[in-house]
């Protein structure tokens, strides 16, 4: 079957954190486990009412990330966060831009207004008030998403933007981030090779041992840094390249998260 690569890496993530959860509580009820034979003296049980946490996964440790949606109310200027977990960003795409200039739309401040007026818990009413996301724990592999299947309405069906995006060997998470110093870099692209939303093929491109490697199905081959310039996308919209860059994998520097 043919699937679309940011639906199957999600379907596949979440897949390994159920395997893994369940492996793990596998071994916390065998009964080399049992509170009797425990090193650090029995475990209390919990209490009524209270939900054992899902166990950490190396999934979690290395792809999950805190995103907070903050709204303030524009009479009394409360503000209302939230915060989320993710796997992953998507992020809407422009012509002749950059991952940078993505992730600034991203978590960009939007105007609730007219028909999309958020209701204030302190007013007790709907008000207007501004809306941004940012993100507020970084993750060691920041995996991004470029949303090139955009829905025309006029059209009444999907179309693949071939929009150029540049995306950086090294990013460095500014303006959008309370991990301010947070910096990346780049080891894995996965590209979408076709016209449209429903056929293509997809191949990738690996940084392994300093080396890129291009992977297209069995075949495998080392390739230039400067290939991954041909995958940014074009510049015009009727253009023979049909190859573009569709998720991206960072890497964190430094040891953080």
């Amino acid at each position: 079957m043919h699937q679309d690569a940011h639906e199957f890496l999600n379907f596949l993530l979440n897949e390994l954190v159920d395997i893994l959860e369940k492996e793990s509580s596998a071994v916390k009820d065998s009964p080399q486990s049992s509170p009797e034979k425990a090193p650090n003296g029995p475990v209390q049980p919990l209490a009524n009412g209270v939900k054992k946490e899902p166990p950490v996964t190396l999934v979690h440790k290395n792809f999950q990330g805190i995103l907070t949606n903050e709204t303030r109310c524009l009479r009394c200027e409360t503000v209302t966060a939230r915060d989320e977990t993710f796997l992953d960003l998507s992020v809407d795409i422009e012509q002749n831009s950059s991952i940078t200039s993505c992730l600034k739309n991203f978590c960009s401040t939007e105007t609730l207004n007219a028909e999309d007026k958020f209701f204030c818990d302190k007013c007790c009413s709907l008000q207007e008030a501004q809306k941004r996301m940012k993100i507020k724990k970084a993750p060691h592999i920041l995996v991004i998403h470029l949303k090139r299947f955009k829905y025309i309405e006029q059209l009444g069906r999907y179309k693949k933007l071939s929009y150029r995006v540049v995306f950086p060997m090294e990013l460095k998470l500014s303006n959008t981030s309370d991990d301010v110093d947070t910096e990346y870099s780049l080891f894995a692209v996965v590209v979408h090779v076709g016209s449209g939303p429903n056929h293509g093929h997809y191949v990738s491109l690996v940084k392994s041992h300093n080396h890129w490697l291009f992977f297209d199905d069995e075949n495998v081959e080392m390739v230039e840094e400067q290939t991954l310039q041909t995958f940014f996308g074009s510049s015009h919209e009727y253009s023979g390249n049909t190859d573009h860059g569709y998720i991206l994998f960072y890497e964190g520097l430094g040891g953080k998260s």
